[in-house]
């Protein structure tokens, strides 16, 4: 093999290091002023050449960059007699550490998005599969339509337009609690006019009265009643407890007599 042969394997050009590990032509130049990489060989014509130990060093410059080093650090790192086993290993351990932090960041931009995106207002498509099927359009059309133009329907679409899938939940929470204090007090045979029934329709009023709009006792009675006398709210506790839309309507009418003392 000729000499010129074996040096045009083993060297490379300005051009040639620069595709090859992704730097450009400039800053191959600058390393080579401030004496970061210099080329240890020069062709006929005087041009820089690049050697195997030249692309090892500039592939250890190259990393250390990325792991935002400045070229003074690069340059104290470089300068002693450490081999390129013991910089790989220095890299590798600087990565790891790097990649651990990236693992937290990632882990606390994740929280803050979803802290954000619980905040933003409930869609219709989330509050079907919070509540099922018996939050519809349809329904919702429906009692606009009926209580539209009412004070208390005005406060509640102030209030809930705001709400957030996570403030849906706690209100579907907040409300299968109140039903399971009434369902708790009918089976142990409580009267409605008995303490845990009323304590239940204190229950259900302030939750009206926090969660949508300001309830009175005697605007709760008036609510009582609607859950009796229409057959969607009636079956609605029916699915619940036989008979319990009746017991209801009787404990809150007995905890707004109560109050009216």
């Amino acid at each position: 093999m000729t000499p010129g042969r074996q040096q045009q394997m083993t060297t490379w050009t300005v051009g040639q290091v620069a595709e090859l590990l992704g730097v450009t032509v400039r800053t191959l130049h600058h390393y080579d002023e401030i004496g970061l990489l210099t080329p240890s060989e020069r062709s006929r014509a005087g041009y820089r050449l690049y050697t195997d130990a030249d692309l090892t060093r500039l592939q250890q410059i190259v990393v250390y960059r990325r792991l935002e080093l400045s070229l003074d650090e690069v340059a104290s790192l470089l300068t002693g007699s450490e081999d390129a086993v013991t910089h790989l290993r220095r890299q590798r351990a600087t990565v790891l550490t790097r990649l651990d932090e990236l693992t937290d960041l990632v882990t606390a931009i994740d929280r803050a998005l979803e802290r954000e995106m619980s905040d933003q207002p409930a869609t219709p498509e989330q509050l079907k599969e919070l509540f099922g099927d018996g939050f519809t359009d349809e329904y919702q059309a429906e009692a606009e339509d009926r209580w539209g133009q009412t004070d208390a329907w005005q406060q509640s679409a102030a209030r809930t337009k705001r709400y957030s899938t996570a403030d849906w939940a706690a209100v579907k929470e907040e409300m299968e609690a109140t039903h399971a204090a009434f369902v708790r007090a009918k089976r142990a045979e409580e009267t409605p006019s008995s303490e845990a029934a009323m304590a239940a329709a204190e229950q259900h009023r302030l939750h009206i009265h926090r969660r949508f709009y300001d309830l009175t006792h005697e605007f709760h009675r008036a609510l009582g009643d609607l859950y009796v006398a229409d057959p969607r709210f009636t079956k609605t506790y029916e699915d619940l407890e036989a008979g319990l839309a009746e017991y209801v309507r009787d404990a809150i009418h007995a905890n707004a007599d109560r109050h009216a003392e």
